[in-house]
């Protein structure tokens, strides 16, 4: 080969690989750029401020569509405290989503659904508890007070248990609503 045949094709080579490069830093940029809007749009729905606490619920796998979930968690959690959600917490829990604006088939309804059938990992919930304490902390919307949300719980876990109309509430289940209620305590 020629050295103008080498040199053609050596320079061609550097072309590609700067090419490349190029378009992974945009590809990289454009995620980040992604990430920071995902976290803007999450705090604008849940009124957190707080840019470590809108990178907590991206990390946690809330989304702008999913973060309406993040007052469900503690009664999602208190669901499975017997090891499974029961088809009357069930029914009681999609009631509540309903009336918080979680729409049927919507991205929130399937992240619902999933949580339904299969248990978050514990982070979620130890997450949702501390995030939820810190929009109490912050001035919750008006439609969400800790007394409101420990009674959800409450209702839930005296949903499916209990014979004869005795013993209600699992051990478990009390031990949860424990857990969640000193979470919010003296919050309105």
């Amino acid at each position: 080969m020629s050295d103008d045949a080498l040199h053609d094709r050596r320079h061609t080579h550097e072309d590609d690989y700067f090419r490349k490069r190029d378009r992974e830093l945009v590809d990289k940029i454009r995620r980040a750029a992604a990430v920071k809007q995902a976290h803007a749009d999450i705090g604008a729905k849940t009124g957190l401020a707080d840019p470590a606490a809108q990178a907590e619920l991206h990390a946690l796998g809330f989304t702008p569509d999913t973060v309406v979930l993040l007052p469900l968690v503690p009664v999602i959690e208190t669901a499975w405290a017997d090891g499974g959600v029961s088809a009357a917490e069930r029914a009681l829990i999609v009631e509540l989503a309903r009336s918080r604006g979680v729409t049927e088939g919507g991205a929130a309804d399937r992240q619902l659904t999933h949580w339904l059938d299969r248990q978050p990992a514990p982070a979620v919930f130890t997450g949702a508890r501390r995030l939820i304490a810190a929009l109490f902390e912050g001035g919750a919307p008006a439609d969400l007070r800790a007394a409101d949300l420990i009674k959800y719980c409450e209702d839930i876990a005296a949903a499916s248990g209990g014979v004869f109309g005795f013993a209600k509430v699992s051990e478990s289940e009390r031990v949860t609503l424990e857990r969640i209620a000193a979470a919010f305590k003296s919050r309105p």
